[in-house]
């Protein structure tokens, strides 16, 4: 049933998804909570890893986005397959390490854990933040293709902090995307996929656009949808987003790994990855092709070479 799919085009994409996370995670930092007309009127187009904004950043360091995304890859490396619980615990141990930032949707239900074992936050109609969609991806490249192992990994890593409907069926949606862009599929593919989210929550519908890019699930994803569909290449979805300002690492994140996953290494410019922080793509490197060589997709090609 896999025999079709291409692993070393997988490992490029899921790589190139993972990286490009990293990248709009750091790019996008400089100019978060900045508004596009104080972007605009400062750096014109914002369009280089230089450091610096609100949380003072060496250029190419990483926020919470990519550092919560490695601390599921983690656990899933270590444990050798899905413990929630081992997610859960590299989450405490992440927030007790005093990371740079923490949202607080994120802080809370971390603290839940900590302090009474809590693994799933109750519903609550106001955490429909975008904590949970921007750490999804090492529960994408893990279930690589199948769809309800997806489904089942990225819903209880989300309900760790995150326990809303809206919030849900976006981690859904852009694990699905992930799935499919890692796998080759066209954009025309990805645009029909979005277009069942918004049929089904058409509070997500991006076009007309209306140009928010704040923490809350649907400004994220109507910013990542609008550019990354409008775009030609990596770069240019991932400076159309971030010059959006608002929160603006999670979505640079969010638009990289869903960019990444679609164009591929070859396509990410050369002069953002130097700039990166080199610990953090040498985990990146060594977790991506732990993750997808434990996918199904993975096993199944080894399997039938044996």
């Amino acid at each position: 049933m896999f025999n079709h799919y291409n692993i070393e085009d997988i490992r490029d994409r899921a790589r190139a998804a993972f990286i490009g996370m990293a990248i709009g995670d750091a790019l996008g930092a400089t100019v978060e909570f900045m508004t596009a007309s104080e972007i605009a009127s400062k750096y014109g187009i914002f369009r280089d890893i230089i450091g610096g904004g609100w949380l003072r950043l060496k250029p190419g360091q990483v926020t919470d986005d990519t550092e919560m995304a490695l601390c599921i890859a983690r656990a899933i490396v270590k444990n050798q397959g899905w413990s929630l619980e081992a997610v859960a615990d590299n989450f405490a141990a992440w927030l007790k390490s005093r990371p740079i930032d923490c949202g607080d949707t994120c802080r809370k239900g971390i603290r839940a854990y900590i302090l009474n074992g809590q693994l799933e936050s109750p519903p609550n109609k106001w955490d429909a933040g975008n904590g949970a969609a921007m750490r999804i991806l090492p529960a994408v490249l893990f279930s690589i293709p199948d769809d309800e192992l997806l489904k089942k990994y990225v819903i209880e890593q989300a309900h760790i902090t995150h326990n809303n409907p809206v919030s849900d069926a976006a981690c859904i949606c852009l694990g699905e995307l992930l799935h499919m862009a890692i796998c080759g599929a066209e954009k025309t593919r990805l645009l029909r996929h979005v277009d069942g989210l918004v049929s089904r929550f058409p509070t997500f519908k991006y076009d007309p656009y209306r140009g928010l890019a704040t923490g809350y699930i649907v400004d994220t994803f109507q910013t990542v949808f609008h550019w990354f569909f409008r775009a030609r290449t990596f770069e240019e979805a991932l400076v159309g987003t971030v010059n959006q300002g608002g929160d603006a690492d999670t979505t640079g994140a969010i638009c990289g790994m869903l960019a990444g996953a679609y164009y591929g290494m070859e396509n990410i410019p050369k002069r953002w990855t130097k700039k990166m922080d080199m610990k953090v793509l040498a985990e990146i490197d060594l977790v991506t092709d732990q993750l997808v060589s434990a996918s199904p997709i993975a096993r199944f090609q080894e399997a039938i070479k044996q």
